[in-house]
């Protein structure tokens, strides 16, 4: 989503699945002992803080509940929100204990480095730990003489995660139960950057030590074709340049393609480490002087300093043939990036026109530009 395409004004909060999950829990728990139909809940979030959510349904019986909550992302809809989130809660004979898990849409861990056993749901450690407690200020009663079932299920989960990272990350059949705090800041960056973090674990785990760092889906794409690595090698770090190539040199990764289009490199370039924010306009008096030291005749430096875009750029210096220029841009990506990284891997910047096709390289090399 572009800066122009984001809501004025203040923004609303929305509550993760995790939370969601939880209100189901603990509103089919209320409905078994109460022998009625909850309609709205009021859930303890990690700070101890509480949100109110509502039921869409509710249907129960003396031992068993399924509640329905809808997924409200706020002003930050991501690929779940508007989803149905559904919890099923069953009286068991296993006194005391609580046990979670996945049902239809919730996905199941096949790589390490999540933090997940293999084959268990994607349910994260905070969400589980929220649902047992809410359970806990209202059960208690119950654990005495039951245990109780809890199981999560989405049933959109399946086709909605494949417009998520769970695939690449090994997460089959589904989204992830997620939520550090329950609640969704809108277009906060930390849950983009734990995402970046996770993939990075990912491939370590999986005994890969280099990655493929793209600006976004289409040079992901593009990088497939002329790199042969796993699909856990590829991590879309958007904006964030700088904070992936520090855990990169955290995770002791030893090689990065970074590869992108004119305008993240050109950012990139400038020393620019989060290339969404507000007011990292591309420089065109820095990608001028890149062409004067290129040679570029007076008229093409000019045209440059004029351009509206680094795509305008793009334009202007294949129309005149200026050789070496997105070379150069790598070069001085490459320099910014190499000192976020502490100097502590090896790094390659690949440039991509908007075909695909290789344009600029730095270190310097002849495998991808095909004339």
């Amino acid at each position: 989503m572009g800066e122009e395409d984001k809501p004025k004004g203040k923004l609303r909060t929305g509550f993760t699945t995790g939370t969601s999950a939880t209100a189901g829990a603990k509103a089919a728990i209320l409905s078994i002992i109460d022998q009625k139909k909850t309609d709205f809940v009021d859930v303890t979030l990690p700070k101890k803080s509480r949100i109110r959510i509502k039921i869409e349904n509710c249907e129960f019986s003396k031992c068993n509940s399924i509640c329905v909550v809808i997924k409200d992302g706020g002003d930050d809809p991501d690929v779940t929100h508007g989803a149905e989130i559904i919890t099923e809660v069953s009286l068991t004979e296993k006194l005391g204990e609580i046990e979670i898990d996945g049902g239809e849409g919730v996905g199941r861990v096949t790589k390490p480095g999540l933090g997940l056993e293999i084959g268990a749901a994607a349910i994260n450690p905070t969400p589980k730990k929220m649902i047992k407690e809410n359970i806990l200020e209202i059960a208690k009663d119950i654990l005495v003489k039951n245990g109780i079932k809890v199981m999560i299920s989405v049933p959109k989960g399946r086709e909605l995660a494949l417009k998520t990272d769970n695939p690449r990350l090994g997460i089959i059949g589904g989204i992830s139960i997620l939520g550090t705090s329950g609640i969704v800041v809108p277009y906060s960056t930390a849950s983009f950057a734990a995402s970046i973090r996770q993939s990075i674990e990912v491939t370590r785990a999986m005994g890969d030590d280099t990655v493929v760092l793209t600006t976004g889906g289409r040079s992901e794409d593009f990088s497939r074709k002329i790199i042969d690595l796993p699909d856990h090698c590829f991590v879309q770090m958007g904006d964030f340049s700088g904070y992936t190539v520090q855990v990169c040199a955290k995770k002791e990764i030893k090689k990065a393609y970074v590869a992108g289009f004119v305008g993240k490199l050109a950012k990139m370039a400038m020393g620019v480490k989060q290339t969404h924010v507000k007011g990292s306009k591309v420089d065109m008096e820095f990608l001028a002087d890149l062409a004067k030291r290129c040679g570029a005749p007076q008229d093409v430096i000019n045209s440059i300093k004029k351009a509206n875009t680094a795509r305008h750029v793009f334009e202007i210096i294949n129309e005149r043939n200026i050789i070496d220029y997105f070379n150069m841009v790598c070069l001085e990506a490459h320099k910014q990036l190499v000192k976020y990284s502490d100097n502590k891997f090896e790094i390659e910047v690949i440039m991509f026109d908007f075909d695909g096709k290789v344009i600029g390289v730095f270190p310097k090399s002849n495998k991808y530009l095909k004339t």
